[in-house]
């Protein structure tokens, strides 16, 4: 079979897909998973449901942390050095998976929801805080199912670079779901989180050592190349 004509690509960037770069030395630790949830009410289910979620995580081998938004600013509206702004983008770093957790408000996610979010930048010098890592989304609804802010979700994190598990959960008229305790009750929306906790350990465990690799595109290699041949030449002609 001849080598197709390929004009216009850059042989320098251009780069076969490996399977043994996809066969990493697997990290030992526990996958580290950071939870978050768009809601301040104290009696917040989308707070419940991830802390349900929260458990369901440790019993199938994770770490975890839930970030609490109490007194995150909006975005521009104070420093990125505010102390919870920290806290946050403290915790994406450490993290290698993250759950997203949002009640349905108007038709899409809440706005503390999408503040979290914002604040996390898509990039720090050369690092991409959020890239390569996994996802899994959730939201709570006070009536019917539906899964307006679960869609959104799912498009910030394709836009974060993020690796999101295909399964996911909505809660419908959650105030129906949880006791008094704050503790989700036996159902299919519990049987769901349970789904989407283990789904989103075991891809954490599939992808995190070759996140790198995975994450590698042809077109910033590409960039790279250029601006590496450009170096060279200018430093040639000196």
């Amino acid at each position: 079979m001849s080598k197709p004509d390929l004009p216009n690509i850059n042989e320098q960037a251009f780069a076969v897909p490996d399977q043994d770069a996809l066969r990493a030395s697997p990290s030992m630790h526990k996958p580290r998973i950071l939870l978050l949830y768009g809601s301040l009410r104290e009696r917040s289910f989308s707070r419940f449901a991830t802390e349900e979620a929260a458990r369901l995580l440790q019993s199938f081998g994770a770490e975890t942390r839930i970030f609490d938004p109490t007194g995150l600013p909006l975005p521009d509206g104070a420093p990125v050095e505010h102390p919870k702004v920290q806290e946050l983008r403290d915790l994406t770093t450490w993290s290698e998976g993250q759950m997203w957790c949002s009640p349905e408000r108007h038709g899409a996610m809440t706005g503390i929801m999408k503040a979290q979010i914002d604040w996390i930048p898509l990039s720090v010098g050369a690092v991409r805080p959020t890239q390569g890592k996994t996802l899994a989304v959730m939201q709570v609804s006070g009536g019917s199912q539906s899964f307006n802010a679960v869609n959104q979700l799912r498009v910030l994190g394709r836009w974060m670079r993020m690796i999101t598990i295909p399964n996911q959960s909505s809660v419908a008229k959650a105030y129906e779901q949880f006791g008094d305790d704050g503790r989700m009750k036996p159902s299919p929306y519990y049987d769901r989180i349970v789904d989407v906790a283990e789904e989103l350990v075991k891809f954490t465990l599939l992808t995190r050592d070759v996140s790198g690799y995975l994450t590698d595109r042809y077109s910033e290699r590409k960039e790279s190349a250029e601006k590496l041949s450009e170096r060279l030449s200018l430093s040639k002609a000196l």
